[in-house]
């Protein structure tokens, strides 16, 4: 799906809510909360979104949030940690998982679909073992405080989410490594004949999405009132949607970071949809699921009809 198409329909998508609602959306703690809850799904987005770039997949996306937003919450109340010292911590952590999930991928030669199972069962055992059957909600108020302000109307922790996207636009654009990691994505052999290193891109690309997953878990603890074993639990299909939607192909050497973005307010709009029409939540997953199922199917058969347009040409030629 193009941006501009996605563009159009997150606009008009809007407008109902709006029209439906009778203004009631456009009410300031409306608003707000639709941009407070907007800020996770882009950044999760963003972390899957790197990896397929590589044409893989991180299976573990949730429970590797889950992990760092509990390790952040446990150090803070029960340990007395400053704010600040936890976050770094739990950036690091989450980053530490990427880059193990990229260090095992290059030593087994496995694709990350498989690897990323595996840490993801191994993680999710270690998330209920730090928070058990508690909700963590003893830290210090300034940090969901934090996560309640706001800059001309946008809350900060969107901001946050903004900025890590333009950050990786530019790493994708400006530096030698994104277009490295991109060539890898793209065609594996011809990166090689050129110099490129595989496997340090893929590491660099799980890294990557782990410290995204860092970010989205400082988001999360910000943006809730308590931290329990059931978050990250559905961040998975989220994490898949906002990019393939957004235009990102599963077979690599692509991104689409605008339209990640966007895709993700989509979605965003759909689950407001259903609290506002008391839609059961099992067919908004549906449709969700449906919807990426769709875009991915017409991708590769975009993909396919180009090919064959390619060696046709060549054959005539």
């Amino acid at each position: 799906m193009t941006e501009a198409s996605l563009s159009v329909i997150f606009v008009i998508g809007f407008l109902a809510l709006v029209l439906t609602s009778n203004g009631v959306f456009l009410s300031r703690a409306s608003l707000q909360g639709f941009l407070t809850y907007l800020a996770v799904p882009i950044t999760i987005g963003l972390a899957q979104m790197v990896v397929l770039c590589i044409g893989q997949m991180n299976l573990a996306v949730g429970t590797m949030g889950g992990v760092s937003c509990a390790i952040m919450a446990v150090l803070m109340a029960d340990h007395n940690l400053p704010i600040w010292l936890a976050i770094i911590i739990g950036l690091f952590s989450a980053t530490a998982m990427g880059a193990i999930n990229g260090a095992l991928v290059v030593l087994t030669q496995l694709n990350g679909f498989i690897i990323t199972l595996g840490t993801y069962t191994i993680l999710l055992g270690f998330q209920y073992r730090l928070v058990k059957t508690f909700t963590i909600d003893k830290y210090p108020s300034s940090l969901p405080e934090f996560g309640r302000r706001n800059f001309l109307g946008f809350p900060y922790i969107l901001v946050i989410s903004l900025l890590t996207a333009v950050l990786l636009s530019l790493f994708f654009s400006r530096t030698i490594m994104g277009r490295r990691v991109l060539a890898t994505g793209g065609n594996p052999l011809a990166a090689r004949l050129s110099g490129v290193s595989n496997n340090r891109s893929v590491f660099i690309a799980h890294t990557l999405s782990g410290l995204l997953i860092g970010v989205a878990s400082v988001i999360t603890i910000a943006s809730l009132p308590g931290i329990n074993r059931s978050i990250g639990g559905d961040w998975l299909l989220a994490s898949f949607a906002a990019p393939i939607i957004g235009g990102v192909l599963m077979s690599g050497g692509t991104i689409a970071i605008y339209g990640t973005v966007i895709a993700a307010g989509v979605v965003r709009l759909v689950d407001i949809a259903r609290a506002q029409y008391s839609l059961d939540p099992s067919i908004v997953s549906l449709s969700v699921g449906v919807v990426t199922l769709s875009t991915v199917a017409l991708s590769e058969w975009r993909r396919r009809r180009t090919e064959r347009q390619s060696e046709g040409l060549k054959g005539s030629l």
